[in-house]
């Protein structure tokens, strides 16, 4: 199994547990949407030395994969290729800031040292939080979410069908690595020689197919508009208004200070 085929396996496993029975799947998607939405910018907004602020953030991804009945370990393991990256735009931190802030032990912790990990958190709660928001949401019923968030229509059928059919995308890449690798058995990936010419055959087969899509919906009376299916969804008011009120206790400090009164 080729890394083409392992993508368009996970992609469907997404797809599937989207389709869960849990509490969260039934939640309104806009709600999870500005929930979703809120969560990210209270969380990047936390200062860079707000390690304390940012770890509060951590209950809500928590809390919801366990109701959703998801693995916060999976989650990682799918967003594995955005991590580095992360890493790597802040590796410089702890060089540049070399400011004590901190002494645990007799261990000073530069200002570098807390930012890099600090960040490093946002990052992974970032990720959870999104991966949280595309496995108990359907595609068309985001899509639905951001129509009544008044997005362009046509910004929502190019997200929507983007997404739809990437899938196929994938499907073709791995076809093609299939036929490559079985004519050079012994070689390990695709020759750098070759790229070109790969590439431009999955150019002119994406344009095929994206052709005969377009003929297809032309003939089932696309007119310009992706039309979505409309589902009522019962309210959220507790989850929605409840963890905005939360975000803004996380974010103010004030859960934090009640905490530390607690146990100091």
């Amino acid at each position: 199994m080729n890394k083409a085929e392992k993508a368009v396996i996970e992609i469907k496993q997404i797809d599937e547990l989207a389709d869960g029975n849990s509490y969260l799947h039934h939640i309104s998607p806009l709600s999870k949407l500005v929930v979703t939405l809120a969560y990210l910018l209270f969380v990047m907004s936390c200062p860079k030395y707000a390690f304390s602020t940012v770890l509060l953030f951590i209950l809500y991804p928590i809390s919801m994969y366990a109701i959703a009945d998801l693995s916060l370990w999976q989650a990682l393991k799918r967003m594995r290729f955005i991590l580095p990256l992360i890493i790597f735009v802040n590796i410089l931190n702890p060089f540049f800031d070399q400011q004590i802030l901190l002494q645990i032990g007799g261990f000073p912790l530069t200002g570098g040292i807390i930012s890099f990990i600090t960040t490093i958190l946002k990052g992974i709660l970032v990720l959870w939080a999104s991966y949280l928001l595309v496995a108990t949401t359907k595609m068309d019923a985001l899509c639905q979410a951001l129509r009544q968030l008044h997005i362009p229509k046509i910004l929502v059928s190019l997200f929507l069908l983007t997404y739809r059919y990437l899938g196929l995308m994938m499907e073709e890449v791995s076809r093609m690595s299939e036929a490559y690798y079985l004519r050079a058995p012994d070689q390990k990936g695709i020759h750098i020689s070759a790229w070109g010419s790969f590439l431009g055959q999955l150019l002119l087969r994406s344009m095929d197919r994206a052709t005969e899509i377009f003929h297809a919906m032309k003939l089932r009376g696309y007119i310009g508009e992706y039309r979505l299916m409309e589902k009522e969804y019962p309210p959220a008011y507790l989850y929605f208004f409840g963890w905005l009120c939360m975000f803004v206790l996380f974010r103010l400090g004030i859960l934090a200070e009640w905490i530390g009164g607690i146990f100091l």
